[in-house]
């Protein structure tokens, strides 16, 4: 790389870290409790944009509700914060998502040991055939022949791709 590009390079970074600020306040998280009572959405920052409590929780414990509002707003932050690694990831390259976490001490919410990996395709399937009421599936079709050239992937920029897997 010449002079000129990595100059070049550096202000576009120094640019694009001039944006991470509003990428935050832009980055929005939201969850509810399994039982639907509270809802929550917040931004990267922490500012909560939105709160929703049902009727019914008038009457509950105010204890309760306190730690179910607190437990709803923490996976909220969650995913608010994996909202922001992601626009971080597009706009400055995994590279600078990885740099984040190397220097807050914090994985990113979605590579955390304890991040709910989610369901296979399998289990999807399979739960979508009861919903459906399907009991076998359909017999796969021929395989296509793939028409992409290898060329087509050399310009191809893995930092646009999602930061939490």
């Amino acid at each position: 790389m010449k002079t000129r590009e990595l100059i070049e390079l550096a202000r576009s970074r120094e640019a694009a870290l001039g944006q991470v600020a509003s990428l935050m306040t832009e980055a929005r998280g939201s969850a509810h409790a399994v039982d639907g009572s509270v809802e929550v959405t917040v931004d990267a920052l922490g500012a909560l944009k939105r709160l929703w409590l049902a009727p019914s929780l008038a009457s509950a414990d105010p204890s309760r509700v306190s730690a179910l509002v607190l437990e709803v707003v923490r996976v909220a932050m969650a995913e608010a914060e994996q909202d922001c690694f992601n626009r971080v990831g597009l706009l400055l390259g995994e590279e600078a998502g990885l740099l984040v976490e190397a220097l807050s001490g914090r994985a990113a919410p979605a590579r955390s040991s304890d991040d709910d990996p989610g369901m296979t395709v399998e289990e999807f399937q399979r739960l979508r055939g009861e919903r459906v009421g399907e009991r076998r599936f359909p017999a796969a079709s021929a395989p296509v022949e793939s028409t992409v050239d290898s060329d087509e992937w050399e310009d191809f920029d893995p930092a646009s791709l999602r930061s939490d897997r």
